[in-house]
């Protein structure tokens, strides 16, 4: 089926460019903590910051069973969809229109949906400003720790725009004002993301992990808030530069298709 010779495809290419950082670079520290033997410490405590706080820092990697579905754990049952978001998941649920999805054009991926794509990323931490910086797309997001607060009239922005606080060990981010356009829940959830509000919760549970949990609403999606908890894993090395364009040979596959549709009466333009 060819539109599944164009996800496959996409996929390759970016596992093909999620390429080891350790091939870049000499003397590249290891940030994943190592036993006497030589192997990952997965015991070794929570590293701190110099003013106490957990220290997010380092590379992880997402878990590619979220990126299409990131209810896989909590069950497509259990996420309270409006009669209107259902209509739109069950037409997205065959994969036949993931050719609209921005990502498929090299438009930036929302979150959360970004933080399950299968390459790696970065965290950076400061006192007063926490950087996400994903491989893929070669995406960033600015989490604000300094007491700012969202204007009455922000501009949207395809990863929205976040603050965060400190719950004991946990960092609490909260983003809103997406693009109208933007896929922020990806997959099977293809919905607008104007009227979304995320907050999210990451939480280091020891040396080589990372608990992220988020919980969206937005009533005209869901019939109330809901939230779902996904294990992240670091990693060592570094990310890479990512070409979304680069060997994309499916973009011309995606073109005819949509120009076969157009042509064709009994399908038509969408």
């Amino acid at each position: 089926m060819p539109v599944m010779r164009i996800s496959l495809a996409t996929l390759t290419i970016a596992l093909f460019l999620a390429l080891p950082a350790a091939a870049q670079w000499r003397n590249l520290p290891n940030n994943v903590p190592l036993g006497a033997d030589g192997k990952p410490n997965l015991s070794a405590p929570t590293p701190r910051t110099a003013s106490g706080k957990p220290d997010l820092s380092g590379i992880y990697t997402p878990n590619y069973r979220y990126f299409q579905n990131l209810a896989a754990d909590i069950g497509l049952e259990n996420v309270p969809m409006t009669s209107g978001a259902q209509k739109i998941h069950a037409a997205r649920a065959t994969g036949l229109l993931g050719y609209d999805e921005p990502d498929a054009h090299c438009l930036p991926q929302g979150v959360p949906k970004i933080n399950q794509a299968p390459v790696p990323f970065k965290i950076v931490q400061t006192d007063t400003l926490v950087l996400l910086v994903y491989e893929a797309f070669n995406l960033w997001r600015q989490v604000h720790l300094d007491g700012r607060d969202f204007a009455e009239d922000l501009n949207p922005s395809w990863m929205g725009f976040s603050k965060g606080r400190w719950e004991g060990d946990t960092l609490v981010v909260e983003t809103t004002n997406f693009h109208p356009n933007g896929n922020a829940m990806g997959g099977l959830f293809r919905f607008a993301d104007q009227n979304l509000r995320l907050t999210e919760r990451f939480t280091r549970t020891g040396a080589h992990a990372l608990t992220y949990e988020f919980t969206v609403d937005d009533p005209t999606i869901w019939t109330r808030p809901w939230t779902a908890m996904v294990p992240w894993t670091s990693a060592s090395g570094d990310i890479y530069e990512y070409a979304c364009h680069e060997g994309n040979y499916s973009l011309a596959n995606m073109l005819s298709a949509a120009r076969f549709e157009e042509n064709t009466p009994e399908i038509g333009p969408r």
